[in-house]
């Protein structure tokens, strides 16, 4: 009889890739000859990530016991502790020949563990084999062909293997409880929640486990690409930028990219496969541009990496925001969609209950907090992140410091939420559904409730300070502000100075210039991951 340690394995190691279908690594390690296993962990320093909060870590368990449940009992298994200590446990009872994975384009955190992986495998003299994450490139030296790799990525065949022709390692179910491994349909859900409560001092929140959040897992996640080009994305082009209308018609895979639950290739291949479809054409430019801009954004993070902790531009390092006790009162304010400003607090309250918001509401939250309330975007940025479902660090970064202003080259946009109701909420459906202390307000003033008279007060039966709360800010003064800030600080010449050096690494070269081409970086190795 076979022992385990004369079994030479072979371990797809997940993190952001939580499938089965177009996983390079999970076929690589099939090819390989070795036995087969997939594992997972729930590392305690990412549970305890301010960046997360409970509704990541469900849609995470939701996606292995998906997975699971389409392979052989123990084909898959899960940690609770640090991948490198599981590995070193592991390879102490089944001899680990090679691992499987792919890049990760993470936080600091998870960039340092993954270094800490590399230690690990070159002193156990195991082999790792890191796959690239769709078309984003590691220890890029320039973009002059980028977008000509993310086409070839894009339309090259899926990396699929055939699930009952692997040799998946089978062992007895109290080996694996000796390892520390167990099933995702048996993992200790109280445990991880109190890893995940003290990011943010407190329990776990009642809404965070029956709010109404997406559900993880491939099935879901291919069930919402069959629907959006089935049905709903027919008025994607005309819905996007309705916090009503996107709910419905945006295509919804956000989590499902994020997670890994689809690859964004499995994605760009449907949408070519309908691109004929009669009255759909706008509204597939339009998704596909987005496609584009995906990676495009994904790759600025891995090749600037330390915008996790400063501005893009160095030239705004100093640039002064409000402190001290009125910074703590507007941020809390924000967090919990209590600021006054009905449009402002609307967004803020969806995403709390369900973790998703169409991309321009998602602008106009940074733009208020950092522009509006003056606060500065490092107190805020993780707060969105832990409150959006499909938060991806590369994406969310990169979008902050366009939203905030930070950059020196992009659009300098601050939002005024009461414009922005009035268009994208005219009737105040969104507003009505998210303040429901506002609901019996008439749609003239569904988004200036503070422009009631005391007898519409009475009337409408709504007392300010009382029921909602007056305007933290005076939307015209704070805005008049913040454009005087913003622009003074554009012109400085410590901000210029950075310009050149921005727009060589995240600017694309004008003879790739295209209308459907997203803007391309020449890369410079000043920062980024090597």
């Amino acid at each position: 009889m076979t022992t385990p340690k004369e079994m030479p394995v072979a371990v797809v190691w997940l993190k952001r890739d939580l499938r089965l279908r177009d996983h390079e690594p999970l076929l690589k390690a099939a090819q390989s000859g070795f036995r087969v296993l997939m594992l997972y962990c729930f590392e305690p320093f990412q549970l305890e990530d301010e960046h997360y909060r409970w509704r990541h870590w469900l849609f995470v368990l939701q996606s292995l016991q998906d997975m699971a449940a389409q392979l052989p009992e123990y084909a898959l298994v899960v940690s609770e502790q640090d991948a490198v200590s599981t590995l070193n446990h592991l390879h102490q009872a089944v001899p680990i020949s090679a691992i499987f994975s792919h890049q990760e384009v993470g936080l600091a955190n998870t960039y340092q563990r993954d270094k800490d992986m590399a230690t690990w495998c070159q002193r156990h003299q195991v082999n790792w084999h890191q796959s690239p994450y769709a078309s984003v490139i590691r220890g890029l030296s320039q973009r002059d062909n980028w977008q000509k790799n993310w086409h070839a990525v894009m339309r090259s065949e899926c990396k699929n293997c055939v699930l009952n022709q692997v040799n998946w390692l089978c062992l007895p179910a109290t080996t694996w409880q000796s390892l520390g491994l167990t099933r995702p349909r048996q993992v200790n859900i109280g445990e991880l929640q109190k890893h995940v409560a003290k990011a943010h001092d407190k329990q776990v929140r009642f809404d965070e486990q029956t709010g109404e959040f997406q559900q993880g897992g491939e099935r879901h996640a291919h069930q919402a690409l069959a629907s959006f080009f089935n049905e709903r994305g027919k008025p994607y082009y005309y819905s996007l930028s309705s916090p009503t209308r996107s709910q419905t018609h945006c295509s919804r895979l956000s989590a499902y990219l994020a997670w890994g639950n689809l690859s964004l290739r499995q994605v760009y291949q449907a949408t070519l496969t309908h691109w004929q479809q009669q009255g759909w054409r706008r509204s597939l430019v339009a998704f596909s541009s987005r496609l584009h801009w995906h990676c495009h954004f994904i790759q600025k993070f891995e090749s600037q990496s330390e915008i996790e902790f400063e501005p893009m531009n160095e030239g705004y390092q100093t640039m002064p925001y409000i402190e001290g006790e009125l910074a703590d009162q507007r941020l809390l304010a924000w967090q919990q969609g209590q600021t006054g400003i009905p449009m402002v607090d609307a967004c803020m309250r969806c995403l709390l209950a369900t973790g998703y918001l169409n991309f321009r509401m998602r602008a106009m939250l940074v733009s208020f907090l950092c522009h509006h309330l003056d606060v500065n975007w490092q107190r805020g940025v993780k707060h969105l992140a832990s409150v959006f479902l499909d938060f991806e660090p590369g994406i969310h970064y990169s979008q902050f410091h366009m939203q905030a202003g930070i950059t020196g080259i992009n659009t300098i946009r601050i939002y005024n939420p009461i414009k922005q109701g009035a268009d994208q909420d005219s009737e105040g459906e969104f507003v009505r559904r998210w303040c429901p202390e506002l609901a019996q307000l008439p749609n003239e003033l569904i988004h200036t409730p503070w422009q009631m008279t005391q007898m519409e007060r009475l009337f409408y039966q709504v007392d300010l300070g009382a029921d909602y709360p007056f305007p933290i800010v005076d939307i015209k003064q704070s805005y008049q502000a913040a454009q005087t800030k913003l622009w003074h600080w554009r012109n400085m010449p410590i901000v210029k100075q950075q310009v050149a050096g921005i727009l060589r690494r995240h600017v694309q070269p004008k003879s790739m210039s295209s209308k459907r081409k997203p803007k391309a970086v020449k890369q410079h190795h000043s920062g980024g991951r090597q």
